[in-house]
């Protein structure tokens, strides 16, 4: 439980958002197995990390960060953040940031 100056928030009422993004070519000196735990790292500084994930998507990686958020606004800052951070260690050829409603995830914009 979260306990704001105007409400409480319970774990179960805060939306789920992941952050997925195609990585292509890897910035000189940086090993391949450093670039998701960045990652998650990143998100993790502003919000609480969920899960990460490595898969590999019509041959080129991409990387999968799932975080929790208070809102939409939030969470699109908290992937931009967690994208310009990956950046710095890899190339992100595209991302996208979805939002989990019921046992879907939904592209928000």
């Amino acid at each position: 439980m979260v306990v704001f100056a105007d409400r409480i928030v319970l774990p179960w009422n805060v939306p789920s958002y992941r952050v997925a993004m195609s990585i292509g070519a890897l910035r000189p000196s940086v090993a391949p197995q450093s670039v998701l735990p960045t990652a998650a790292k990143a998100a993790a500084e502003l919000a609480n990390v969920e899960a990460s994930d490595l898969a590999v998507v019509a041959g080129a990686p991409r990387l999968t960060v799932r975080f929790t958020a208070d809102d939409t606004e939030l969470a699109q800052q908290i992937a931009g953040h967690t994208v310009a951070t990956v950046r710095d260690y890899a190339e992100v050829t595209g991302w996208i940031v979805t939002v989990r409603a019921g046992a879907r995830w939904n592209r928000i914009e």
